[in-house]
């Protein structure tokens, strides 16, 4: 069975982590499959992606069992050839990401999911920075994200003590957009992907683009990007639909052109 479950319906991209009985943890196969998945999400068909899992974990991170294989990957070649390309290709995707978390994510499965564009999980997942646990430092992005969502000395703090963080806690500190119950969790987190899928995709690629601009741009920099930026969005098909639709009072049909 594959590691990796795939499916586009209604112009969203299904992205499942499916090793449940390794609580969805990487190892080298699951991890170019990932990349490839990504890679699929640039055809046009798709206007929003997904990612989620099997089972009761989201993701534990790296699959230990191959880091220890005399055979196996050398732990720069996991980072330098797994996650990267992972983390560079949801920042590059010109389309909203979002990361349904339902169950534990830890190590590099919670910073996976820190680099989507929105992060909301069920009320009984958790996210743990683990890395110091076993004498590592946080990879996949984890040492840029996260300052950024909950501040320098939050992030200090939950990588170098390895503190578990419930969905609650942290909605609370910025590091994730919503929690839903865990009965409603499946529904509510595809509805928002739906609506996403719906909404003028090309305005969004570009919200994106501009977020991460934000991160090395100063004002003056970023202020000109928004005046470049906003020439661009102004010149799609989804602009004049959206003011046409302000001005006949109804509801735009936005095709991600």
């Amino acid at each position: 069975m594959s590691s990796i479950l795939f499916e586009i319906k209604d112009a969203v991209a299904y992205i499942t982590f499916n090793r449940p009985d390794k609580y969805n943890a990487f190892n080298r196969e699951m991890a170019l499959l990932m990349q490839q998945k990504l890679d699929e999400c640039k055809s046009k068909e798709v206007r929003c992606v997904y990612i989620s899992s099997e089972g009761k974990a989201f993701c534990s991170g790296q699959d230990l069992d191959e880091v220890i294989n005399p055979q196996g990957p050398r732990i720069d070649s996991i980072v330098g050839e797994h996650y990267n390309p992972i983390i560079n290709r949801i920042r590059k995707l010109e389309k909203p990401v979002v990361a349904a978390v339902n169950g534990v994510a830890a190590g590099a499965g919670a910073n996976i999911a820190l680099a989507c564009d929105i992060v909301v999980a069920a009320r009984s997942s958790s996210f743990i920075q683990a890395f110091s646990k076993i004498g590592l430092i946080p990879d996949s992005g984890g040492t840029f994200f996260l300052p950024r969502l909950v501040g320098w000395q939050k992030a200090s703090a939950l990588m170098m003590l390895g503190d578990k963080v419930t969905a609650d806690e942290a909605e609370r500190m910025g590091m994730i957009y919503k929690v839903f119950p865990d009965e409603q969790f499946a529904e509510e987190s595809r509805k928002l992907s739906a609506a996403l899928a719906a909404m003028p995709t090309k305005g969004l690629a570009l919200t994106k683009q501009l977020l991460d601009n934000s991160f090395y741009n100063d004002l003056e920099e970023q202020l000109q990007d928004e005046e470049i930026y906003q020439q661009r969005a102004g010149s799609t098909k989804d602009y004049k639909e959206g003011v046409q639709a302000f001005l006949e009072k109804r509801k735009p049909n936005f095709t991600g052109e």
